[in-house]
């Protein structure tokens, strides 16, 4: 693994501990938003293996298709990256937070941390 992909991989491995530490302390907001980072940093290694600077960019169907993924994705995995893609932008807004912090209850987040693993696990592959 060249330094570039280690770089984000290794953001996305701290991110996915910060998601279970905000899991931990209730802070459900702020796991899907964690969820997100891991996965779009592990997109941007992928991007950054095929000798390509990441583009700065947060959404996550766009870097699964610069990083050549999504076309391999199951139909499961399409959903869970268009239903963690608003996590990154709508959690940093006021008028959307008491939208997204009904949804995010600790079952829920149990579930998009299990699915972001999952995930991360399956980007790791590609690597």
């Amino acid at each position: 693994m060249n330094d570039k992909v280690k770089y984000w991989m290794d953001l996305s491995e701290y991110d996915l501990e910060t998601a279970q530490a905000m899991l931990d302390t209730k802070r459900y907001l702020y796991v899907g938003f964690m969820c997100h980072q891991t996965i779009e940093k592990g997109f941007k290694a992928v991007i950054a293996s095929k000798g390509i600077f990441p583009p700065k960019i947060h959404n996550l169907i766009e870097l699964s298709k610069k990083a050549l993924l999504y076309d391999e994705f199951s139909n499961t995995q399409k959903d869970f990256i268009m239903n963690l893609n608003p996590l990154n932008i709508e959690s940093r807004y006021p008028s959307y937070v008491e939208r997204i912090t009904a949804i995010l209850t600790e079952s829920k987040c149990k579930e998009i941390l299990s699915k972001t693993k999952e995930l991360l696990q399956w980007i790791e592959t590609k690597l």
